[in-house]
């Protein structure tokens, strides 16, 4: 058991990084407060110390989801050298967002729960949220002529939707195929309109 003179910013630190290992072996349903105390080897009110509520130690948790999605997003990008253009780059970014949700489900489910980020707990929103206007951005340049919130926010749905379906089974079973690359190219033909041939 840990003492009450360890410094905070350690056992934050250390509850976070349980929660996170956790979710990656777990689930996101596994993140009780008890739990995360019982494997950071701490008593189970000690995260109250940290995390007033629940809802802030999830949240801080999905941050670090967000973190490393944004990283991911931004090497997706970074890896097109400068010279893909705005399509590529929305086809890149939609392979980097079907592969983390596909590789961190518990983490993944965790993010998106309506409760964390309507809350704005920890700033939640201000890591994911940027997430988002980059891809806005992206798909501004490929379609001048659109809304292009509007745009990203359809493309969005349509990746969530594959991402969540592709997780639990579904899709594969519709599709009579365990390749969701054509999903990712439909998408973006139905949002971006047709690319050059394939």
């Amino acid at each position: 058991m840990t003492t009450p003179e360890e410094p905070e910013p350690g056992l934050r630190a250390r509850l976070v990084e349980v929660g996170v290992d956790l979710v990656a072996a777990e689930g996101a349903q596994a993140l009780t407060l008890r739990e995360i105390a019982r494997r950071a080897g701490v008593s189970h009110g000690a995260p109250r110390r940290h995390f007033p509520t629940h809802l802030e130690l999830l949240s801080a948790i999905a941050r670090r989801g967000f973190d490393a999605l944004g990283e991911r997003a931004r090497e997706a990008l970074a890896a097109g050298g400068g010279t893909a253009g705005p399509r590529e780059q929305v086809a890149a970014l939609g392979r980097a967002y079907l592969d983390y949700a596909f590789g961190n489900r518990g983490m993944y489910e965790l993010m998106f729960r309506h409760d964390l980020l309507s809350s704005g707990h920890l700033g939640l929103r201000d890591t994911s949220l940027p997430l988002f206007g980059m891809l806005v951005d992206l798909v501004g340049r490929a379609r001048p002529d659109a809304d292009a919130r509007a745009v990203a926010g359809a493309l969005w749905a349509n990746l969530h939707g594959i991402a969540q379906l592709w997780c639990w089974g579904s899709l594969q079973l519709a599709t009579g195929s365990e390749d969701h690359t054509p999903l990712l190219r439909t998408v973006l033909d139905a949002h971006l309109g047709p690319g050059s041939a394939r």
